[in-house]
């Protein structure tokens, strides 16, 4: 009998996982994230000279546009370095029309 649950159970689960599956945004933009990170970096600690980004790009779930619920945006992550310093930045594209940046933010990881 508990083999009987447990295969109902695992079958059960497979069902949600499918169901809650996330789209995964494409990898066309990840070479506009990385020019991106480069300028926003730059741009939020004034052309600080010791400025890297990292060449690796996460590519995120899509997200909705607000204005339209048709329309998806892909959501890339990378991490630029500042002397000591470490940001995360995500970056979303409408890739549908070259890569156009629609949004973007920064978080400092920091241990206060």
């Amino acid at each position: 009998m508990n083999i009987k649950i447990a295969v109902a159970l695992s079958l059960i689960l497979t069902m949600f996982n499918a169901w809650g599956a996330t789209e995964q945004s494409s990898l066309t933009c990840q070479g506009s994230a990385i020019r991106d990170a480069k300028k926003l970096l730059s741009f939020y600690r004034d052309n600080d000279d010791r400025i890297s980004v990292d060449k690796k790009v996460t590519p995120l779930a899509k997200i909705k546009n607000p204005q339209n619920a048709m329309q998806k945006f892909d959501v890339f992550e990378t991490w630029g370095y500042i002397y000591k310093g470490k940001y995360r930045m995500r970056f979303m594209y409408y890739s549908d029309v070259d890569c156009l940046l629609m949004g973007e933010e920064i978080l400092e990881y920091a241990n206060l």
